[in-house]
């Protein structure tokens, strides 16, 4: 029996119906989400889950040849540091070997009085020996050049050159290779689970990460961005679309001192792709929400990046994270051990703008009520000013027609 593949970019790829145009039996819920397997745009390790086919233009791997050699595994990486070195000790010991045969070399090795290009080369063996001495400046001193050969000296020129620009260009490679900070990325971790929660009063996306090591992430900093597929006004079908989530970018608090885990919050506003996402929704929702940690490895400064991502079942509504940080005698400890750990807390289960709506209705009567409060202390202020003015003018009034009497 063939099983629906789901996407959380793309949906179902294949539906399968009995024999006869009859839909089959629903299955339960939790069946169908047993039997549901998701399709990941980034594993959980950080590795992409997208391959490249029908690559025509291969040329231009070789246009960046460098890098190609870099982004190999590694047992091919050493196969072709090995083939190299040899292929050029065994092309240049055949140089040396065919020169001497050409000069007759080979024919007075018993002749005392004859001087050949390369003293006590007899074979191509010796050559290839020969050959290895000169490139790697070994230098036993058995097997050496005369200066009755020019053409031996010019080819000992091109081979130290030519062997320069390979030392530099495999070892170059090897380096980089060694030093990549892919392995860096490996102690930086990221929580199982995101969570969706109250904080300050608002409705809070929420996952942590962490370092395992004492050295630093320096000048580290965090994104994370929405995969969904999505469709146009215009009936255009985006696959895998990518939305910015916003985790501090305006306020600063994208840059992370990475020095104790941290939880990266989200708030999910007017602005946020989750606006009307309820738990409810969520659930059948199709997405996911890749995060990147990047910053800069302390020990070598080269740039380091660590990835990971959570799906529409990986992100629980209504839970926060266990605290993992404690105070000790002069120190802070972190338990690691409560890192992945959330607890269960009171938090609507209704969406961000639902949430909007109630607040602003249950505040809408008591600004009326405020209104009216606020309305009648300015009138009563006002009509005791005017009855004062009134009684002050009266009383002017009587002076002025006593004094006339």
């Amino acid at each position: 029996m063939e099983q629906d593949v789901e996407s959380p970019a793309l949906g179902k790829s294949s539906e399968v119906h009995k024999a006869g145009g009859k839909d089959p039996p629903k299955e339960p819920p939790a069946a169908a989400e047993r039997g549901r397997k998701v399709q990941r745009y980034v594993q959980k390790d950080g590795k992409c889950n997208v391959r490249h086919g029908n690559v025509r233009e291969t040329y231009r791997y070789l246009t960046d040849i460098f890098t190609t050699l870099v982004d190999l595994k590694w047992h091919f990486n050493i196969f072709i540091f090995v083939l190299v070195y040899t292929v050029t000790w065994l092309f240049f010991g055949f140089m040396w070997w065919l020169i001497a045969y050409l000069r007759g070399d080979l024919d007075h090795l018993a002749d005392n009085l004859w001087t050949p290009c390369v003293n006590n080369l007899n074979g191509f063996v010796s050559a290839f020996l020969f050959s290895i001495e000169t490139e790697t400046t070994i230098g036993y001193g058995y097997r050496v050049i005369t200066d009755k050969c020019p053409e031996g000296i010019l080819l000992l020129l091109i081979q130290s050159v030519l062997g320069s620009i390979v030392n530099a260009f495999m070892v170059g490679c090897m380096f980089v290779k060694i030093s990549q900070p892919k392995k860096r990325a490996e102690t930086l971790v990221f929580s199982t689970n995101a969570v969706v929660s109250m904080r300050d009063g608002r409705l809070c996306l929420m996952f942590r990460v962490g370092d395992l090591r004492n050295s630093h992430i320096v000048e580290a900093s965090i994104r994370a961005k929405l995969i969904k597929s999505k469709q146009t006004k215009e009936g255009e079908f985006i696959a895998l679309n990518q939305t910015d989530i916003n985790v501090g970018y305006n306020t600063g608090d994208d840059r992370l001192f990475l020095v104790s885990p941290l939880i990266i919050c989200h708030e999910i506003n007017r602005n946020s792709p989750f606006w009307e996402i309820s738990p409810d929704h969520l659930a059948k929702e199709e997405l996911e929400i890749v995060v990147i940690l990047e910053g800069m490895v302390e020990a070598t400064g080269m740039t380091c990046q660590a990835r990971s991502s959570y799906v529409s079942s990986e992100i629980k509504w209504g839970y926060r994270f266990t605290p993992v940080l404690t105070l000790e005698d002069g120190f802070y400890e972190v338990d690691y051990n409560s890192f992945h750990d959330i607890y269960e807390t009171n938090t609507p289960a209704c969406s961000a703008r639902q949430l909007a709506d109630m607040s602003g209705r249950a505040r809408l009567p008591l600004t009326w009520s405020m209104g009216s409060k606020l309305s009648q202390q300015g009138l009563a202020p006002e009509a005791q000013r005017r009855d004062s003015r009134t009684e002050r003018n009266g009383d002017v009034a009587n002076a002025e027609s006593e004094s006339k009497v």
